[in-house]
């Protein structure tokens, strides 16, 4: 089933290129079916790039999805243009009377700064307090995970001693878990930050359940016992090149950067990484979508509580 995008959004001609059903407006609205409703709240300063990766993972589902993006009102966005933001994204105050089957919150480069001392962190805690009466469940992103364990939990993240940047092997811990239904016992996945979350709260607090870890980049996915919330301290959603791209973009700055762990061939930036982890993470997001949202949540939203 389709995922239903504005034709003119950028990411609309490149997942068609790639064969990813997208659905127009005057269609969608021809269709005699209740499609699940989510909300990206995309933190993340390219924007672009970042709903062409989730959209490309949520229309690779056999689910269909409307979509709405979210940006902070209390934040200006430097790496997007304003056109843009008018056009394809609303705010909190322009969807805060909706309910939706799903939201996702993207990870944002503001990881060395305490939660607080972000801008838009009192606009964020209302968006996570609101969420837990106006959507069914959420799925939080890199920073966007941090901040929702502390937010929802009370677990502090901290400073690593080097940046946690590579593509690392993972076991999964419980096999029986919807959203892992159909994972290899061992898989890969992205990782670009430098600050953890505190694994030892996580693994002595009874609503939460570690799903994934991994014996270098530690824990990845986290579950709510209640099934509402998810938390991936990875990046499940990136392309093939997004690890290189961050890579160069610090190397020409003269950065202090090392290669992405396990990401070029023989360590050689000059080769073409393998996209190794793309099946797991369509997994990933068609479990989310399936076994997780469209089972569960209410036919009428209206009766979120």
């Amino acid at each position: 089933m389709p995922i239903k995008i504005p034709s003119d959004l950028p990411a609309t001609k490149i997942l068609e290129h790639e064969n990813i059903f997208v659905m127009n407006e005057e269609r969608a609205s021809h269709q005699d079916i209740r499609p699940l409703e989510i909300a990206i709240l995309n933190l993340m300063p390219k924007k672009v790039e970042t709903e062409t990766q989730l959209l490309r993972l949520l229309g690779n589902t056999p689910i269909h999805v409307n979509i709405d993006l979210i940006q902070m009102a209390s934040h200006i966005s430097k790496n997007t243009s304003a056109e843009h933001l008018l056009k394809f994204y609303k705010t909190f105050d322009d969807i805060k009377d909706n309910r939706y089957d799903g939201l996702i919150i993207t990870g944002a480069p503001v990881e060395h700064m305490p939660f607080e001392q972000v801008d838009y962190w009192s606009e964020l805690c209302q968006i996570m307090h609101w969420s837990l009466t106006h959507v069914y469940s959420t799925f939080h992103i890199c920073w966007g995970a941090q901040a929702g364990l502390y937010y929802h939990y009370g677990i502090q993240k901290h400073t690593l001693p080097d940046k946690m940047f590579g593509i690392f092997e993972h076991d999964v811990l419980q096999p029986q878990h919807p959203l892992l239904r159909g994972f290899n016992e061992e898989y890969l996945c992205p990782h670009s930050r430098h600050t953890a979350i505190d694994e030892q709260a996580v693994m002595q607090c009874p609503d939460l359940q570690i799903l994934t870890r991994s014996p270098i980049a530690g824990i990845n996915l986290v579950a709510s016992t209640n099934g509402k919330h998810f938390f991936a301290t990875g990046h499940h959603e990136y392309d093939r090149n997004t690890l290189g791209d961050e890579f160069q973009r610090d190397y020409s700055k003269g950065l202090e950067i090392k290669l992405p762990y396990n990401y070029y061939p023989g360590d050689d930036c000059r080769k073409t990484p393998k996209f190794n982890w793309r099946a797991h993470a369509n997994l990933l997001f068609t479990n989310w979508l399936n076994f997780v949202v469209y089972q569960d949540t209410p036919y009428d939203l209206s009766s979120l509580s």
